[in-house]
């Protein structure tokens, strides 16, 4: 692989042109017009202009994206994570096209992208599945009847796309009214697809996801477990690895049946097998299979000591991945990532604005991915994230130590932004302890 088009913007951008650079890469930049100042058209070997700031129009655009790969002669594409990323129309347009695609299959992306199908193939493949839709629900009169079968309370959720866009739990007939009309509605409006799924809610669930990479020989290899439990609006905030919700018996379980998800689609490249832990019984379900580069794979590399993009690049240029396949790295240490947007830290609205002061934290454990830098504009075109800080100890409470040093020593002044909430997020008793769940934002927001 000579040359690497990063077919995303940001922090991600940013990050995989760094790696790229390292492995003597040529990197190319696409970037909208909102973005033209930002660290990563600076950084890359070549930028191009790709359109207007909305994304329909820049980097939702395949055939703009489609182009100036083709211009300056990129060997392969990197599409980051959202956006593009798990588009497997865009996949199959990049290798019709003649260029490496980092990343699965369209075939794998196809199958786990629909998430009832994706839940009716790892059933087949014994994995365990939470109680939920084999099928599409309709309409509201077929959920009713779907969430009297499944038994209150339900989750109800877009089949289609991710990021729990237009998620919401109901308890009752009436509010599973309310939920199936807003979820129906925005996944129409983001997914194109109003295809919607219930799912038995977990009142007090740890979310937990495993780290898989398939190899180019057909082996699936999983890098241990995230805890991606601090969640806002099913959206996750922060995340750690290994979760302290995990013993030895259970990771092992967890990382086998993460296997056999990916083994079930033939899948390469790196992935993410997305898992429901219900804290009061114990068991563990199949959620749904990321089948990209997550925001938090860092807390893997910092517990794992390896480059996840080095080995996607690898991976898709048919080499052998860096390390022993029959004997993955044991994550030594503990991992946290907190993420930095520009929001309001009481209500998690975004903020954007002028960043007029910037300065990152610095130490021993710590690692800073950012996407800004000060004189950057945050522009309401895009998800606000500003940056990603994580911090390694030699075991969760020094994590728990240098994040809290880290996020005082982390200084941006202009819009708005949640370290804040990560100031009193590290200090409750609840997360210090490890024993929280998917609601303890909202815990703390009461």
């Amino acid at each position: 692989m000579e040359s690497l088009l990063v077919a995303n913007r940001g922090e991600i951008a940013r990050r995989v042109i760094r790696t790229a650079k390292n492995m003597g890469i040529r990197t190319i930049a696409v970037y909208s017009e909102a973005d033209q100042t930002l660290p990563f058209v600076l950084e890359a070997d070549q930028s191009v202009l790709i359109g207007p700031a909305a994304p329909a129009d820049s980097y939702l655009n395949i055939d703009a994206v489609l182009a100036a790969a083709s211009a300056t002669g990129a060997a392969a594409i990197h599409p980051g994570y959202g956006f593009l990323a798990e588009n497997p129309d865009f996949a199959q347009a990049v290798q019709d096209a003649g260029m490496i695609w980092v990343g699965p299959s369209p075939s794998a992306m196809r199958a786990m992208g629909d998430k009832i199908e994706a839940r009716n193939r790892m059933a087949a493949a014994g994995v365990s599945v939470a109680p939920g839709s084999t099928e599409p629900v309709a309409d509201v009169a077929a959920a009713l009847v779907e969430a009297d079968r499944i038994g209150y309370p339900v989750m109800v959720k877009a089949a289609a796309g991710g990021g729990g866009i237009g998620m919401s739990a109901a308890a009752d007939p009436a509010e599973l009214v309310k939920a199936f009309e807003t979820a129906q509605s925005r996944a129409e409006r983001f997914f194109a697809d109003p295809a919607i799924l219930l799912e038995r809610f977990v009142p007090s669930a740890r979310h937990i996801e495993v780290q898989i990479l398939g190899l180019t020989d057909g082996t699936v290899v999983a890098l241990g477990e995230r805890d991606c439990s601090v969640q806002r609006r099913h959206q996750k905030v922060a995340e750690e690895s290994p979760s302290p919700a995990v013993d030895p018996v259970l990771r092992a379980s967890l990382l086998q049946m993460a296997i056999r998800a990916g083994e079930a689609v033939g899948y390469r490249n790196a992935g993410t097998v997305e898992m429901l832990l219900d804290t009061a019984s114990g068991e563990a379900w199949f959620l749904e299979m990321n089948t990209r580069l997550q925001v938090e794979h860092p807390v893997t590399e910092m517990v794992t000591g390896l480059d996840l993009v080095q080995e996607q690049l690898r991976i898709a240029s048919g080499m052998a991945p860096t390390f022993d396949p029959k004997a993955a790295p044991s994550p030594v240490g503990h991992a946290i990532e907190l993420r930095v947007y520009a929001e309001d830290p009481k209500r998690f609205l975004p903020r954007p604005g002028t960043i007029t002061s910037w300065i990152e934290p610095s130490g021993d454990g710590v690692r800073v991915d950012s996407g800004y830098t000060a004189g950057n504009v945050v522009t309401p075109f895009y998800d606000p994230l500003l940056a990603k800080l994580i911090v390694h100890g030699d075991d969760r409470a020094q994590a728990l130590a240098r994040a809290r040093s880290a996020v005082d020593g982390f200084v941006i002044d202009g819009p708005k932004n949640n370290l804040p909430f990560f100031v009193e997020l590290l200090d409750d008793p609840g997360f210090v302890a490890g024993q929280y769940d998917t609601g303890i934002v909202s815990r703390l927001r009461r």
